[in-house]
């Protein structure tokens, strides 16, 4: 009989602490489409190629972000408020992207031209928001998120260049393969 309280016990207790994080797994957003999605799988492990979508994906929501800026009805403040969750989140991830690659060498130079022109857009509408209170954090990680990638993107673009130029014979190239 014992056995069998110990057992509904530890059952119980394990019952409330699985319904104590479900309801922040549901919560959580996804900035991207199932079909973006899709289209990341298919890029697979070429890095220009997703550096390429992260940059158009990130775009997308800029532009959502900078039609929101311009709206007055009510309601405005939270969805610009996701709608910048959502791009950082993507900033973030793209950022995670290029350290991976750039680590191993990958010849990036095509998807961070993209990048460095996104980039100052990306900048100019988050500077062009108005400041709000609800939404002042978000824009506040935004804008924080894509300075680092501006930083982020100039250091690993002189690096590109200057790691070509001497290894001329592994332009293209998706990782660094020992010689």
């Amino acid at each position: 009989m014992r056995l069998w309280r110990y057992v509904t016990v530890g059952f119980v207790c394990l019952l409330c602490v699985g319904a104590r994080f479900a309801p922040a797994q549901r919560d959580r957003r996804e900035p991207l489409t199932e079909a973006q999605q899709d289209q990341l799988a298919e890029a697979g492990i070429d890095p220009g190629a997703r550096i390429a979508l992260y940059t158009k994906f990130a775009s997308e929501h800029a532009s959502r972000i900078e039609a929101f800026g311009k709206r007055t009805e009510s309601g405005r403040g939270q969805r610009l408020e996701s709608e910048l969750e959502d791009f950082t989140a993507l900033v973030d991830e793209l950022a995670s992207n290029l350290d991976q690659y750039g680590d191993r060498k990958a010849d990036l130079r095509k998807g961070l031209k993209v990048l460095t022109e996104a980039v100052p857009k990306w900048q100019g509408i988050l500077r062009g928001l108005p400041k709000e209170r609800e939404d002042a954090i978000a824009l506040e990680d935004a804008t924080d998120s894509v300075n680092d990638l501006a930083a982020q993107t100039k250091e690993l673009d002189e690096a590109q260049e200057k790691y070509f130029k001497e290894h001329k014979d592994r332009a293209g190239q998706e990782r660094e393969e020992p010689q």
